[in-house]
């Protein structure tokens, strides 16, 4: 029985430290750290929560940024990929039609290059990313359609880049959410 109540206030000691304590500090130390982060990395327009930092939106419309196709249809209770490898006939016919409505969309040329972040979808399907060459390819449409000069959209492209970690690896990219945001807002300025 010394034994049983031994185990006994073990076991309700550690419950209380690594199931309450450790938990509560840590998440106090972030929210002094990191409050943004730990409060979902929220992106606010005027007084309406419009979306996270962190989770990509379906943009369809000729004045957005389009960011990453998203196998869930940006779906966060369903996230992930595909799951086809690439040599499945479906998924190559996918990339393939991505690839051309990339073109017809921004006025490249038939066989010209597509940045793969535009016709390849994210692991998570949520990605809010594209690389800056993916987005550069759209400025000229979403300038037209918002009747901005290229340069103030390219300027607006340019101001929301982000560098890789450390600026050692990887290529600069653009978060597509911020980047509408960030337009619609000039848009209202300029009117």
């Amino acid at each position: 029985m010394k034994e049983f109540t031994r185990a006994l206030l073990v076991l309700l000691v550690m419950t209380m430290l690594t199931g309450l304590a450790y938990p509560f500090v840590v998440t106090k130390l972030c929210q002094l750290c990191f409050p943004a982060q730990v409060s979902g990395s929220l992106l606010v327009a005027g007084s309406t929560v419009v979306g996270s930092a962190l989770v990509g939106q379906k943009f369809t419309r000729p004045g957005y940024f389009h960011g990453r196709p998203s196998a869930s249809d940006y779906d966060a209770s369903n996230s992930g990929g595909s799951n086809f490898g690439p040599s499945n006939a479906k998924y190559l016919e996918e990339v393939g039609q991505r690839a051309r409505q990339a073109r017809q969309l921004n006025g490249l040329d038939v066989g010209a290059p597509v940045p793969a972040d535009l016709v390849l979808a994210s692991a998570s399907g949520l990605d809010p990313h594209i690389s800056l060459d993916g987005a550069i390819i759209q400025v000229p449409r979403v300038a037209r359609v918002r009747k901005l000069s290229e340069a103030q959209v390219r300027e607006t492209v340019d101001k929301l880049a982000e560098t890789p970690f450390l600026g050692l690896t990887g290529q600069k990219i653009v978060n597509i959410v911020q980047l509408n945001l960030a337009l619609d807002a000039l848009v209202t300025v300029n009117r």
